[in-house]
């Protein structure tokens, strides 16, 4: 009888094995053959930082012209050649609104040396004229000028050339 007990301990001892051995296998199966998981989230996911604000502009300048005299509106007609003693206006045109928006107007001389410069603070509510006057009592060199305008120190319109002879 030791036989039977033994050989039936044996068998069931074997029995065991497989069975787990064949559990084991397919789980490693199910493993081999599975997708990758997508990785699940356990924490709320941090808000993306703000973006800054892109604000346009509260005011622009649509025109700029140089010129010796102004109209009564405020237009200059465009001159390109002017005397060593004429006056010169550099006249730009805004659209938009404005409160104490810094403009300035610069000319420079043919070799970029600043020959005049002005700022001013531009209120308006809507599209509006500003001309800025330079003189030069000893005369302005002969050569090419070029005039600049910004707007909170941005260039702004498109810069024009002239001549003095």
């Amino acid at each position: 009888m030791k036989k039977t007990s033994i050989s039936t301990t044996v068998l069931a001892a074997a029995l065991a094995t497989v069975a787990l051995v064949g559990c084991k296998k397919k789980e490693d199966t199910a493993d081999n053959n599975a997708q990758p998981a997508t990785p699940v989230a356990t924490t709320p996911a941090e808000p993306a930082a703000p973006q800054p604000m892109t604000a346009a502009a509260p005011v622009s300048v649509s025109a700029v012209t140089v010129g010796k005299t102004a109209a009564a509106d405020k237009s200059v007609a465009p001159v390109a050649l002017f005397a060593p003693k004429d006056i010169i206006i550099v006249s730009f045109r805004t659209d938009g609104t404005a409160n104490n928006v810094n403009t300035g107007v610069k000319l420079t001389y043919q070799d970029g040396q600043v020959a005049g410069e002005k700022t001013q603070a531009l209120n308006t509510s809507g599209p509006d004229t500003t001309n800025v006057t330079f003189e030069n009592a000893n005369g302005w060199p002969v050569g090419k000028y070029r005039a600049e305008v910004t707007v909170d120190g941005q260039a702004a319109g498109t810069p024009q050339e002239f001549e003095v002879e």
